[in-house]
């Protein structure tokens, strides 16, 4: 009998967390722990995959003008995107008021507890400091994103400066990179484990009743995805010749193993590898992919803009046009700090708020039970953005096999149709 592929074992895994969460509370809570194994498998194989994709990939460029090229390409375009997402969120809560006619709890009054610390910057400075690492070493001990991009890019632009003198080096760096995507195989065996074991935990803990007093917040939500992945990134991707509807098929098994656990990031070095085989150049998808980890979180912008004119109406504050651009302005910033990672968008929302209006700080109460349910629509988008936006700049930069892309979008189409059928 065929063993059936990682999405349907992922699926299923799903189906039995929510399942084991909603009958055994108590037993599921205790699952946690396979959840967090698996990312943190994950989150050990990151750096060292980021560092070798991106050496491999720039310095073989030869040019270190098309290097920073494609940089600023892609800030500028997730810059843009990112402002798109905002004013989104910003239109949609304006329009569907989710805040209105909310009872503000007894529990409002006390200080929430915040997932995921309070390491977020507090400005520019701040996070320019945080990109540099306190030595080469620490990057990686870390585990910051930003960081490993900063080190590897460096170490590219040196070994093209070298030239010959180090192709023995370049040779041992891209053969470490197929050593790490084999270990990356062995741990994505686990997926189903430990998306099970996230999903379980978090039904267990918040109960699927907690989702009822703010179901208004979450279909308003899930709704702003839905608007901003099929008519504005679809839009983006036709630009490239490619469909969306089959580019995320092509993409389904990322997509359900980030819903299971609720951060992009499980998928980064797996991403890499597939956007890589869809035909996009490895120099492209080495800086692109990671650099947008941080700089083009499209979900967790539209959760920020959301979120913050929720509470405001929740507990009738309302803040004028005036203070609401000042509010995009700031989250535009300080959603940089963000990286993929479980309850970062909450933290990114509690620095922010305080910034502007009278929006009350211990309010942050009233949504702290469904943020892990929204946390799982901003990863999904984030994970569908960056990846749209690595064929987009591919694309842009002369750099996508498009060929060789649609060929496999259809086979991918093909073969899930014939599967379902």
């Amino acid at each position: 009998m065929k063993m059936p592929g990682l999405f349907a074992q992922v699926i299923v895994a799903i189906l039995l967390g929510v399942a084991l969460g909603q009958l055994a509370p108590d037993v599921a809570v205790k699952m946690q722990l396979l959840g967090d194994v698996f990312i943190k498998l994950i989150k050990m194989l990151i750096a060292p995959v980021i560092f070798c994709t991106i050496v491999s990939g720039v310095s073989n460029m030869g040019d270190m003008g098309q290097a920073g090229r494609v940089g600023i390409k892609a800030l500028g375009f997730f810059f843009v995107v990112s402002a798109i997402a905002l004013l989104l969120g910003l239109v949609v809560a304006n329009v569907a008021k989710p805040g209105a006619g909310v009872a503000v709890s007894a529990s409002a009054a006390a200080s929430p507890d915040v997932p995921g610390g309070t390491g977020m910057p507090h400005s520019v400075a701040d996070f320019v400091m945080r990109i540099i690492p306190d030595t080469i070493v620490g990057a990686f001990v870390g585990g910051e994103i930003l960081q490993v991009l900063l080190v590897a890019l460096l170490f590219a632009a040196a070994l093209m400066v070298c030239g010959k003198e180090t192709a023995k080096l370049k040779s041992l760096i891209e053969e470490v990179a197929h050593a790490l995507f084999a270990i990356i195989g062995f741990v994505m065996k686990l997926a189903p484990l430990g998306t099970f074991g996230a999903m379980a935990a978090t039904v267990g803990h918040y109960g699927i009743a907690s989702l009822i007093p703010l179901g208004k917040l979450l279909l308003t939500f899930y709704f702003t995805c839905f608007i901003f992945i099929f008519p504005v990134l679809a839009l983006m991707l036709r630009w490239t010749g490619l469909g969306l509807w089959s580019f995320l098929v092509y993409l389904k098994d990322e997509i359900v193993i980030v819903f299971g656990t609720s951060s992009s990031e499980t998928v980064l070095p797996r991403l890499l590898d597939k956007l890589e085989a869809l035909g996009c150049e490895r120099s492209v998808v080495g800086m692109v992919l990671p650099t947008g980890y941080s700089f083009n979180l499209a979900g967790t912008a539209i959760y920020l803009t959301l979120a913050a004119i929720f509470l405001s109406q929740a507990t009738d504050n309302p803040l004028s046009l005036h203070e609401q651009l000042i509010l995009l302005g700031v989250m535009m910033l300080s959603s940089k700090g963000a990286a993929g990672v479980t309850g970062a968008g909450f933290v990114v929302l509690a620095s922010s708020i305080g910034m502007v209006g009278h929006i009350p700080a211990a309010s942050l109460a009233l949504i702290l039970g469904v943020d892990r349910f929204m946390s799982q629509g901003r990863a999904l988008t984030n994970l569908v953005g960056n990846s749209v936006v690595t064929v987009v700049l591919a694309k842009w930069e002369g750099a996508l096999d498009l060929p060789k892309a649609k060929a496999i979008l259809k086979g991918t189409r093909k073969a899930t149709l014939e599967s379902a059928t």
